[in-house]
């Protein structure tokens, strides 16, 4: 396989096993801030992926509630492929931290009453939404987070 500009796109997604959160990258600036990013995999790439109504909610209340864990956030974002996430941190390199950090995040998903900014003047498509999904999907994530670790299948 030819070796790609994008990280993920050198990754086989058919060795990985998610649920799964692995480093991606590492970036330092020029003024000597370190960037990581994590790859937080909810399902299988190829076999399963997440609704975009379900996805979209968990995509606000992790944004939101992810900055009430830690300071270091950049930037939370989901993969095209509806199957994760990408997480940047600044600063922080603490793997196992990043995981109480995400247990905890998830966790403010499964006791949300709302989605928020889930309205047409904060959101660019505030029809699709689903709270409902977003626990589901929270709650699938938290059942195995034993498995976090274990990026690749046997």
């Amino acid at each position: 396989m030819q070796k790609m500009n994008v990280e993920s796109f050198n990754l086989d997604h058919t060795k990985v096993k998610a649920p799964f959160v692995r480093i991606a990258g590492v970036k330092e600036g020029q003024n000597g801030d370190v960037i990581h990013k994590y790859d937080i995999r909810f399902k299988q790439p190829n076999k399963e992926h997440m609704d975009m109504p379900a996805l979209h909610s968990l995509e606000h209340l992790m944004a939101e509630n992810i900055r009430n864990h830690t300071d270091k956030v950049i930037d939370i974002s989901p993969m095209g492929c509806q199957t994760g996430f990408y997480l940047s941190l600044i600063n922080h390199a603490d793997y196992n931290d990043v995981l109480v950090i995400l247990e905890n995040t998830l966790n403010d998903v499964l006791a949300a009453t709302e989605v928020p900014a889930c309205n047409e003047v904060q959101c660019g498509w505030a029809a699709s939404h689903s709270l409902d999904g977003a626990k589901a999907l929270a709650s699938d994530m938290l059942a195995k987070k034993d498995e976090w670790n274990v990026i690749y299948q046997d």
